[in-house]
């Protein structure tokens, strides 16, 4: 007992186990251990782990991975079966009247748009003297084209739109495409296209779209 422990009152233990013979325990712990051999030629590395039978598949990381796919009714795509109507390829492939109507409308206006391009840019080239100087005579051809070019490309563009709509819809109660539903919905676009000049517009102008729109229908039977 220390003097502090007299002055607290605090006791001390009296009993202490002895310490243990960590000598003894540490060398038969030595003794005990054996180390094996170490062998090269056995040891794994990357290519045997990327090769081996159980190696990943990405494939399995899609969310459909492991699913029965012939039983899922959902991944059956009805809007990928192109049109059975008789007479109705084209082209293009086409899987209804909303196809006939992308491409047709998209096709006509771009060809028109080029079309009035080109005359516009003949046009400007034409209206200035070869003598003028370089920057008038290309004012004068980008003035044409922008008047040309958007002109003949909008008519154009909605001729076609309405064309492709009467045309599926036709072909849709008539149940096949023939060049009478293309030369009727030429004729009926035209006219409709100018429907606010006159009768002998309308005439006019439904006459020359029902014979482009004939001559279409003969050259995709010739050719397609």
């Amino acid at each position: 007992m220390t003097i502090w422990d007299s002055l607290t009152g605090r006791k001390s233990n009296q009993t202490s186990s002895p310490p243990p013979s960590s000598g003894v325990t540490l060398q038969d712990s030595a003794n005990a251990f054996q180390p094996q051999s170490f062998d090269p030629t056995t040891a794994q590395d990357v290519s045997s782990f990327l090769s081996g039978p159980n190696t990943f598949d990405a494939s399995q990381l899609h969310p459909l991975a492991g699913l029965n796919q012939d039983t899922l009714d959902y991944l059956s795509l009805e809007e990928s079966a192109l049109s059975d109507l008789p007479g109705s390829r084209s082209a293009l492939p086409s899987r209804g009247w909303s196809d006939d109507l992308c491409y047709g409308t998209g096709v006509t206006y771009l060809s028109a748009l080029t079309i009035g391009g080109t005359w516009g840019l003949v046009e400007g080239l034409n209206k200035t003297p070869a003598s003028a100087a370089p920057r008038l005579r290309l004012n004068s051809a980008l003035n044409a084209i922008t008047r040309r070019g958007p002109f003949l490309g909008n008519s154009a563009g909605v001729i076609a739109l309405v064309y492709n709509g009467i045309n599926s819809t036709i072909g849709y109660y008539r149940g096949k495409h023939d060049a009478a539903n293309s030369i009727v919905a030429g004729g009926l676009s035209g006219m409709l296209f100018k429907s606010t000049r006159g009768l002998r517009p309308m005439v006019i102008s439904g006459g020359l779209v029902a014979t482009l729109a004939g001559a279409w229908a003969v050259t995709r039977k010739v050719l397609f």
